[in-house]
């Protein structure tokens, strides 16, 4: 059995589609994130950097339990335990890996400043703006250019670099891009999102409560360390 603590972000998506593609079992523990749940001493000890997801598996290495966080490294530990979406070959796991980097290092931290500055910051930031969305379209073609040469991103099969992104691209219509001006985008996203294990992860995301739209103005101070949690 894995313990997994999550909320509704696309990073914890991921893990949720990983699971159910993988046919692990696994027993979900909800951290509101917007109430600093994520600060709590018990969930400190599970994760030191105050994130989600980390997971518990109490079947890990040697049978004992082993705790993973970082939804990369999480990534990597379930296609190893479960032999599935990371391939063996030299070359071909490192298509994927290589893939896999661009979202941990590029695609989640772009896509998720580009919300930043859209939703939650004061008005005024027109240049942090205009950074963000004109990254976020680059690598919005970059992944479209790769998708017209492989059928998924990490090559010829589906992998974890395919599962980490797609969370990433379901807000495609607000973030200003189209699918009909990226066809092999649209048929990538669309096989996905067919995928059994997809939608059942989807589901589950679906239902859980989140205190976002009711965050007060201290709740989203504490989330985005600002104002008196701010580090001098």
């Amino acid at each position: 059995m894995i313990d997994l603590y999550a909320l509704t972000s696309p990073n914890v998506q991921k893990i949720y589609v990983m699971l159910e593609e993988c046919g692990l079992l696994y027993k979900e523990h909800f951290v509101d994130v917007w109430k600093g749940e994520q600060y709590k001493p018990e969930f400190s000890k599970i994760n030191p950097n105050n994130k989600i997801p980390a997971i518990v598996d109490h079947e890990g290495p040697g049978g004992k339990p082993f705790t993973v966080i970082e939804s990369g490294a999480i990534l990597m530990y379930l296609a190893e335990k479960s032999g599935k979406f990371l391939p063996k070959d030299m070359a071909k796991r490192y298509e994927v890996l290589q893939w896999l980097l661009i979202q941990l290092t590029g695609v989640g931290p772009m896509f998720g400043q580009w919300t930043h500055f859209k939703l939650f910051a004061p008005k005024g930031n027109d240049y942090a703006m205009g950074r963000y969305n004109s990254e976020l379209k680059r690598l919005y073609e970059l992944l479209e250019t790769r998708l017209g040469q492989v059928p998924y991103l990490g090559g010829q099969e589906y992998s974890i670099a395919d599962i980490a992104t797609f969370p990433w691209t379901r807000n495609h219509d607000a973030q200003g891009v189209k699918w009909e001006d990226n066809p092999n985008l649209a048929r990538w996203f669309n096989a996905i999102s067919e995928r059994p294990a997809v939608k059942a992860a989807l589901a589950k995301v679906s239902v859980i409560k989140s205190n976002r739209e009711t965050a007060s103005e201290e709740d989203k101070d504490r989330f985005f360390n600002r104002g008196r949690y701010a580090r001098a």
